[in-house]
């Protein structure tokens, strides 16, 4: 094929990309005016002014989002139909647009006119001739890639005197042959048809994608998110879209996916990031991880939050007229029976003195006392400040990270968790809770969420309520309005109430819940994310052999109870798409010696460089030095040194330390956070195993392998897992 005809073909498609772009300038300074029109006419000064300006302000900012996201190979596909339907070629692109007379230049790659792009084969060309992709540096077309469906149809187009060229090896061999970078690309050109069914599924219920490493279930997952949007905006916009991955360098890999497909409206979070004003991390030690995650841990949890607070009094004495009340261990052990059963413990806190006060009124027996009656009992115990501050003291609002610091102290611990955990499990959890509230690790965060739904939250009250006599609206009327205005004193020395929090849990639910990695997924995470998800439809991605959490049936089961009741689509992808043929090969040699039970998918690409094995190690530093060397001299893209956790500082102190691999070295540049990926042009990154979870690199060096398998009882499934994130090169140094 002779570079002109090349060349004349990529010119033709850029005639074509500069009218589009002429044409998104044109909407995006209609929508800039949208927005001006609808600020000025806010200053209408009346309401249906400034619901007009809020509608139209929302409406412009949100297609001005859209517009700014889709630069990014904006055009991406071209359909050449048979020469029956007369039809004009189709454009596919990240947004639809249309021109100035209204009619379609552009189809936005959701729409259900776009579908065919994906969907059609040579065995299936559904009338569709060649399938040609654009790939684009910003707003330039640098090449393209087609794909011939129907031989037929193009020789009858031909003999009509259309020529319809065939130019390269197909856009996708092409999309694998790329070098890698710090961030996942949107491959929505390039997605195959099995890929696309999972997609375009229905939005009610759970679709469910499984798939071997590399099959590309994570992408598929993320323009599933954005195919939801867009068929469903006032839904899933409006109930929230969360995506949930195993890290935060997880997220950062994959945060350009949706907004490069126009998506801006999904919460992107990392499991120590699901709840709202948390932010953890750390990852425990395995065996704490272990317990942390079991089950068993929402009941030790349940029976915290019922706790007497640590430092609480533990009885209460007065004298009223002609009696002795006393409120000792026995009568407040049933006040708090009574008072837990009627709800979460915060939310007893109106109830709380009232329930006292029935307790001590009961024991008045004198007949001064009954004379007098039971208001003015109620009067003179809420102006009494000793009574005030044992109400107070005695069952004060608590939060999550206070609770969940009470089990520091072993005697509370060995408490609650009686029957369910071994004396053992417990001081491990004793000791990784020693450090405190900043050493919060993200097996933690469940637990905080278990705490808040048990604990509730402290009943919001406005002014008007405080002014009110008998309402109602807190049980004891007049009295407990009181009481609890000298408790906000007690609490806020501001003199202002107990605020609500800026977060309630009744805002945790989203309208579609996507989960990544779901196979790491530890039944309290299950049960964190399952409350996010009640009324939601769900996308869940993963592959069971490369579970790093070690009772699968436990982890299945609190699946089920987060899904239960919605109707499930079940969607496998067979083809490995990431590796070559060459280094899967190695992987799944592995997979199979160490008795995993994986699901082997087929790599469909070859680039004949076998994985490299340096055995007998004698000089760590120099061999490992050596392998990054010559994987960062062979590959263009990134590279991941993949060390024991336990060993990460250390190497990454290596990697800082080499010349070759210094700031003003050519080619390569380490980066010196071990927890983080480098940003800018960095290309070389040192991760512990488990923190490679859904990313790829051109390169791998794996050091030590034998300790990455032995740090954990699912350590080979953490081994197989790093094995399969190279795309062209792998070498391990054992």
């Amino acid at each position: 094929m002779s570079d002109a005809l090349v060349e004349g073909e990529i010119e033709r498609e850029q005639q074509f990309v500069d009218r589009v772009n002429r044409q998104l300038e044109i909407s995006a300074r209609a929508a800039r005016e949208l927005a001006l029109e609808g600020r000025n006419r806010g200053r209408l000064g009346h309401e249906g002014g400034l619901v007009e300006r809020d509608a139209m302000v929302f409406q412009a900012a949100r297609r001005i989002a859209q517009l700014d996201a889709a630069h990014e190979g904006l055009v991406f596909g071209r359909l050449d139909l048979r020469p029956e339907l007369d039809a004009e070629p189709r454009y596919i692109g990240r947004i639809g647009l249309r021109d100035e007379e209204r009619e379609s230049l552009l189809i936005d790659w959701r729409a259900p006119a776009a579908a065919v792009f994906y969907q059609a084969t040579a065995a299936e060309p559904q009338q569709v001739v060649r399938r040609r992709v654009l790939r684009s540096s910003g707003r330039s077309v640098v090449g393209v890639e087609d794909e011939l469906l129907d031989p037929e149809a193009q020789a009858e187009l031909e003999a009509a005197g259309k020529q319809l060229p065939i130019i390269g090896e197909g856009a996708l061999i092409a999309q694998l042959s790329r070098a890698r970078d710090r961030s996942m690309h949107s491959i929505v050109a390039t997605i195959q048809a099995e890929q696309d069914r999972a997609i375009r599924a229905p939005g009610r219920g759970v679709v469910a994608i499984s798939g071997g490493p590399g099959t590309g279930k994570t992408v598929v997952a993320l323009h599933r998110a954005a195919y939801l949007l867009y068929s469903d905006r006032r839904r899933y916009e409006g109930g929230g879209v969360l995506i949930v991955g195993p890290s935060g360098v997880f997220m950062r890999y994959i945060e350009r996916v949706l907004p490069s497909l126009g998506e801006t409206a999904i919460a992107l979070r990392s499991l120590g990031e699901v709840v709202d004003g948390v932010r953890a991390t750390r990852h425990d030690d395995a065996a704490v991880a272990d317990v942390k995650g079991s089950v068993r841990m929402a009941e030790v949890l349940r029976r915290t939050s019922r706790q007497q607070a640590p430092g609480s009094p533990a009885g209460y004495r007065t004298f009223w007229r002609d009696d002795v009340i006393v409120l000792d261990r026995g009568v407040l052990g049933r006040v708090r029976r009574q008072l837990m059963s009627q709800g979460q413990r915060n939310r007893q806190l109106p109830r709380v003195s009232g329930a006292l006060l029935d307790a001590m009124w009961r024991q008045v027996r004198g007949e001064r006392g009954r004379e007098r009656g039971r208001v003015a009992f109620d009067d003179d115990m809420i102006t009494d400040q000793a009574f005030l501050d044992f109400v107070v003291g005695w069952w004060p609002p608590v939060d999550a990270p206070e609770v969940l610091g009470w089990l520091r102290e072993p005697e509370l611990l060995a408490r609650v968790a009686d029957g369910l955990l071994s004396h053992e499990e417990q001081l491990l959890l004793t000791k990784s809770w020693a450090q405190g509230d900043a050493a919060q690790s993200v097996q933690d965060v469940p637990l905080l969420d278990e705490l808040r739904y048990a604990l509730g939250d402290v009943p919001a009250r406005t002014d008007d309520e405080r002014d009110l006599d008998d309402s109602g609206l807190l049980e004891g009327g007049r009295d407990m309005q009181e009481l609890m205005t000298a408790a906000d004193r007690e609490y806020a020395p501001s003199g202002r109430a107990w605020a609500p929090p800026s977060h309630r849990i009744e805002d945790d639910p989203f309208a579609h819940v996507l989960v990544d990695e779901a196979q790491d997924l530890t039944p309290m995470q299950w049960r964190m994310v399952g409350r996010r998800g009640r009324t939601a439809s769900w996308t869940i991605v993963g592959d069971p052999a490369q579970s790093s959490w070690p009772v699968p049936e436990e982890s299945a089961a609190a699946r089920a109870a987060a899904l239960e009741g919605k109707v499930q689509h079940e969607f496998h992808l067979s083809t490995n798409y990431r590796n070559s043929a060459e280094i899967y090969a190695f992987a799944a040699d592995y997979a199979r010696r160490v008795g995993l039970d994986a699901d082997l998918p087929v790599a469909v690409r070859s680039t004949g460089a076998h994985p490299e094995v340096v055995e007998g190690v004698a000089d760590l530093e120099a061999a490992t030095r050596a392998a990054v060397l010559d994987v960062t001299g062979r590959v263009g893209g990134t590279v991941a040194v993949v060390v024991p956790a336990a060993r990460r500082v250390e190497i990454n102190a290596w990697l800082a330390s080499w010349p070759e691999l210094a700031d003003d070295a050519p080619g390569a540049r380490a980066a010196v956070d071990s927890s983080l990926p480098p940003s800018g042009d960095d290309r070389v990154v040192v991760l512990a195993g488990l923190d490679t979870k859904g990313l790829e690199f051109d390169g791998i060096v794996v050091v030590r392998p034998q300790e990455i398998e032995d740090e954990s009882s699912t350590g080979t499934a953490t081994l197989y897992v790093v094995l399969t994130r190279a795309t062209q090169l792998l070498t391990t140094v054992a």
